[in-house]
């Protein structure tokens, strides 16, 4: 294995935000979608997979939910919950794919927009996130394996989904090291796991179990 610093795990405490923007129709909601920050849009598509512990959530973005649930437009909820946010690296890219399910339906024929019920708008907010370390580090494989069992939830989101697409990097935080350390094979493997059909406590015995199946742990 080629030399390479220590995996330092981080963890974070997020603090909701509240943008002082809603909309009561799919165009308001589409045009504020294009103005919001990019940290709204990954709020909206991820929070639901760091509160959902024991299941996987059945509708994976908030925008998906509203179009269902407020606005009854269930073919739209459905395509929006479709979009698969592993294909994405940036939000940039996340923001664009989601406003073109919204512009393919509103073109539909027959389209007519409503208005959601009141008290049902769409809120949008963001999170601020404060990174600290966790004070445990990894300085080989067999380690990281071993410590990486017992992270928290939190932990598993900085590093498996909000350093992959917030921060814009081009896989998760594990992975990366892993190929800084010379093994592209272990990198590899995790970075095919898909967190977006698991919980993270899924995706956490998944990377365990890479460990087994490559004799590291």
């Amino acid at each position: 294995m080629s030399h390479c610093d220590p995996f330092r795990f981080y963890t974070e405490r997020r603090l909701v935000q509240l943008l002082g923007l809603r909309a009561s129709t799919l165009v308001e909601l589409r045009e504020l979608l294009e103005q919001v920050p990019g940290a709204c849009i990954f709020y909206h598509t991820h929070h639901l997979f760091l509160s959902h512990h024991f299941e996987t959530p059945v509708v994976y973005n908030d925008f998906a939910s509203w179009a269902g649930e407020a606005l009854q437009e269930d073919a739209l909820a459905e395509r929006l919950a479709a979009v698969d946010l592993l294909k994405f690296t940036t939000l940039r890219e996340l923001r664009k794919a989601i406003l073109q399910v919204i512009d393919r339906h509103m073109e539909l024929p027959g389209w007519k927009g409503r208005d959601c019920p009141k008290g049902d708008e769409f809120y949008f907010a963001k999170s601020k996130s404060f990174v600290m370390p966790l004070g445990m580090e990894a300085h080989s494989l067999p380690e990281f394996f071993e410590k990486v069992a017992h992270i928290s939830n939190v932990s598993m989101y900085f590093h498996f989904l909000e350093a992959r697409l917030r921060l814009g990097r081009p896989t998760n935080d594990f992975s990366l090291w892993m190929e800084a350390c010379g093994r592209s094979d272990l990198a590899a493997a995790i970075d095919r796991l898909d967190p977006y059909l698991s919980t993270l406590e899924e995706v956490r015995d998944q990377i365990v179990e890479v460990g087994y199946r490559y004799g590291i742990s």
